[in-house]
């Protein structure tokens, strides 16, 4: 049994312990090794052999792209990383290339955008892993069920808690343990007080198949969006990832949901406002069932607002603010974190730094949740009702960029695409260019809307994906 893949009774102390190797803690992980700290990474799931869903992970099934952000990110954190996981099979494609059905029309198509690589999230997380249980000092324990944290008698840093088995010592804590991190009542019975926390949940759920399908299928476009609006809430999207597979999901909100069984599945896809994905399930050849995913609200654990906090603890990742996974910030915000703890540690810590650097943590997820919350909001029912003035008065104004680029304005269209992906400010939507074009565009009228991208469907009554060209695999 080597260090990457201890069992449960055998984690050792160590000077940190990352609780959760998703994502988030894996790249926490990777900072504090470059310290020079030996780290403990404590799984909750139980070892896999190959890259496969995590039950921590339930969204693992269904698309998921690294936007441009998070893969420059990680790639600063795990130089070639990229190369990696085109090497594993991922697909590198350009966003000017998607066919990007939004609320207002066809996004412009053609032109380079920011690039991205498709891959399924289990082949991602498990680059990852592979690459940050080789670092020095680092050690994973799967099946570990934390159950508290405690001072150890002499008052210096924590026992970890677990089910069962001995505690594991250590200076600092990282918890990276997700959504249903308990985090909030170990500080509770610390006498620290309740953590505030913030919910917008529209009711979004997902249903992700994965089909068998040439990567080329739709000729010169890279992958197909169609976005679910306040007025139409339902969508879909269909992306190539390794293997020579592709990743389709439905996604509505509320009562619109798409459902489970394959009919239903088809039958939903058939109904939205464009009928390339319903072409594409109707042709192509499943390969395992479909896997639903709706525990989507967005939840923010306001940390950075109590008054007292424990030396020696620190939060990150989905365990300090999670997503609507349909947004696609997670990964990318976990990265982001991962740099401001690594900038923090070589600044070197004294009496409170975990705390001034958990406020920094949380202004870093500040942009991407207004992104995700302001829509989800929209499909809630409430619009600029039910925002703030200046808010209301933004929402309006990306409106009228976002109408735009659905007619043909380019620039409008990137500047939208670098807020999407967190390389750009907002602000950039004030360009002048922009303000002079839509002011022209309510004067005299605005060109002729983008037109549907080059799909190239062909002939929609061949099958796709021929009998035994793949192996079966739920991705």
């Amino acid at each position: 049994m080597n260090k990457a893949d201890s069992r449960a009774g055998t984690a050792p102390d160590a000077d940190a312990v990352v609780i959760g190797a998703g994502m988030a803690g894996l790249l926490a992980a990777t900072v504090l090794s470059g310290s020079g700290r030996t780290v403990t990474l404590l799984e909750r799931d139980p070892a896999t052999a190959a890259p496969v869903p995590r039950k921590g992970v339930p969204q693992g099934r269904q698309p998921q792209v690294l936007l441009h952000r998070g893969l420059c990110e990680i790639e600063q954190l795990l130089p070639g990383f990229r190369r990696q996981v085109i090497a594993a099979g991922g697909v590198p494609l350009d966003t000017g290339n998607l066919a990007w059905l939004g609320e207002r029309g066809w996004a412009p198509f053609g032109t380079p955008a920011f690039e991205l690589v498709s891959a399924t999230r289990p082949l991602v997380e498990h680059l990852v892993r592979e690459r940050v249980t080789a670092l020095p000092g680092v050690a994973l324990v799967r099946g570990a069920r934390v159950r508290g944290l405690n001072r150890p008698a002499d008052g210096t840093g924590w026992l970890v808690e677990r089910h069962g088995v001995p505690s594991v010592r250590a200076d600092l804590v990282v918890d990276t343990s997700g959504r249903g991190s308990r985090l909030p009542q170990w500080l509770i019975r610390r006498g620290l007080g309740e953590v505030p926390a913030t919910t917008v949940d529209a009711g979004f759920g997902y249903a992700g198949r994965v089909y068998a399908a040439p990567p080329d299928h739709f000729g010169r476009v890279a992958g197909v969006v169609v976005l679910p609006t306040p007025s139409v809430p339902a969508g879909g999207v269909a992306l190539p990832v390794e293997g020579g597979r592709w990743l389709v999901a439905a996604v509505g909100a509320a009562e619109h949901r798409p459902p489970r069984d394959p009919e239903g599945f088809h039958a939903f896809l058939a109904g939205l406002r464009d009928p390339v994905l319903a072409d594409f399930t109707g042709r192509a050849r499943p390969l395992g069932d479909i896997a639903v995913h709706r525990r989507t609200g967005n939840l923010r654990r306001h940390y950075e607002r109590m008054t007292r906090w424990p030396d020696g603890l620190l939060v990150l990742g989905d365990s300090l603010c999670a997503f609507n996974p349909v947004y696609g910030q997670g990964i990318t915000v976990a990265a982001t974190q991962a740099l401001l703890l690594r900038r923090a540690l070589a600044r070197g810590t004294g009496p409170g730094w975990e705390h001034r650097l958990i406020r920094r943590l949380a202004r870093a997820a500040d942009l991407p949740w207004a992104l995700a919350t302001g829509e989800d909001v929209r499909h809630m029912g409430g619009g600029d009702r039910r925002r703030p003035g200046v808010d209301a008065l933004f929402s309006r104004w990306s409106a009228e960029v976002d109408r735009l680029a659905a007619h043909g304005n380019v620039r409008a269209q990137r500047t939208l695409d670098s807020i999407y992906h967190l390389v750009g400010s907002p602000a950039r939507l004030f360009d002048p260019a922009l303000i002079v074009s839509a002011v022209k565009g309510r004067l005299m009228g605005l060109p002729a809307p983008s037109p549907r991208p080059p799909l190239g469907d062909g002939d929609r009554t061949a099958p796709l994906g021929r009998a035994g060209s793949l192996q079966e695999n739920n991705g």
